[in-house]
């Protein structure tokens, strides 16, 4: 089940839903044309109730289906939603708007069921103040729950759309060594920048496509760039979120420092990111290869073999290499980049499941 937070309406405040559920009353009393008055006015007030309750009862029921739902969730959006609002939370406020709505209907067949079985106008009236006064009640007590779903709405909102079928490169490194440069040229068009609401960095995602298949390029600032000691609890859930859609984790490093981290502190970084992802597999990528003196020995030939590439086939581009063995590319002059996607694709296949039956984590059938 794809989650989409975008997609999500807006959400009514309290007093907003009863102005439409009154308002809606109203006018479908007016509608009522009868020549014997009791039966005109028991049809006005029992429309008045029905209408009310329905209006406002359907309002809440389809508001909470048309939140996704957690039991549906693939297991890396419900760690974001417990990261950002927290699961606890959004289960009990989501049931509060399904609780409202049963209320709401019982109280409409008590209150017309009232005014049905009176032949007196001061009965009638005063069961409709009170189906009036209960139902207002009830929307008090859901109150609450809508203002916190309008809230979290547009915190979600901001959320990443990371499809959970297509590989995802998580990229990583300390700040400023290139990765949002890195991912732009990977990338075909603008990336897509997304603000974590749990911290004040953002989320970058880029996309290619190999063989027709959209590969995901996650940039993580914030939460992948900085030491253990100085993540908090909330980062962690998100770090622990990522493991469950990578598909392989891109370490850059700049070896230059010119970054403003030493190398020796972007060792001890690569230490931890695999500690923390231990399960997802990585490739060391120095970056800013056009800077190194002297030129990685193998540059022509890399160059020459991604001129020649004609698009066709799965050719093994050798990868440009530093003179320490490492992996290492050029974004500024586009030596390396297209040899290092292809083994991007080809290791993101070796890391998807193999089996066409074997569905992924979090993905549920529809019936």
């Amino acid at each position: 089940m794809k989650v989409v937070w975008r997609d999500l309406v807006t959400v009514l405040t309290e007093e907003e839903v009863l102005d439409k559920g009154f308002s809606r009353a109203k006018k479908s009393a007016d509608r009522v044309d009868d020549p014997v008055k009791v039966f005109r006015v028991r049809k006005q007030l029992t429309r008045m109730v029905q209408t009310a309750a329905d209006v406002m009862s359907q309002y809440l029921e389809d508001t909470e289906k048309s939140w996704p739902s957690l039991d549906q969730m693939p297991i890396f959006d419900k760690a974001m939603v417990d990261a950002c609002v927290g699961c606890d939370d959004y289960r009990h406020h989501l049931s509060m708007l399904g609780w409202g709505a049963k209320q709401m209907r019982k109280i409409a067949k008590q209150n017309s069921d009232k005014i049905v079985r009176s032949a007196r106008f001061e009965v009638m009236h005063d069961a409709r103040k009170e189906a009036y006064g209960r139902l207002s009640s009830i929307m008090r007590r859901v109150g609450p729950s809508l203002d916190w779903l309008h809230e979290s709405r547009m915190i979600l909102r901001q959320l990443p759309v990371i499809d959970q079928v297509c590989p995802t490169i998580v990229v990583c490194g300390a700040p400023n060594v290139g990765k949002s440069a890195f991912i732009s040229s990977l990338s075909s068009g603008n990336m897509e920048v997304n603000h974590y609401p749990f911290t004040t960095k953002q989320l970058h995602v880029g996309h290619f496509k190999h063989r027709r298949v959209p590969h995901q390029m996650v940039d993580t600032p914030g939460l992948l760039d900085r030491p253990m000691d100085d993540r908090n609890a909330i980062e962690m859930q998100a770090i622990a979120a990522i493991e469950h859609v990578g598909s392989l984790c891109i370490f850059l490093m700049d070896i230059s420092e010119q970054c403003g981290t030493s190398l020796d502190d972007q060792h001890n970084l690569l230490d931890e990111v695999k500690a923390l992802l231990p399960d997802i597999d990585m490739i060391v990528v120095v970056s800013k290869a056009d800077l190194m003196e002297p030129r990685p020995e193998n540059w022509d030939e890399v160059m020459q073999a991604e001129s020649q590439w004609d698009g066709e086939g799965e050719p093994h581009l050798p990868v440009l290499l530093d003179e320490e063995g490492c992996v290492t590319i050029s974004s500024l002059d586009d030596v390396g980049v297209t040899a290092l996607r292809l083994e991007i694709v080809r290791r993101c296949k070796e890391n998807m499941a193999s089996d066409p039956l074997l569905l992924p984590e979090g993905w549920h059938r529809q019936s």
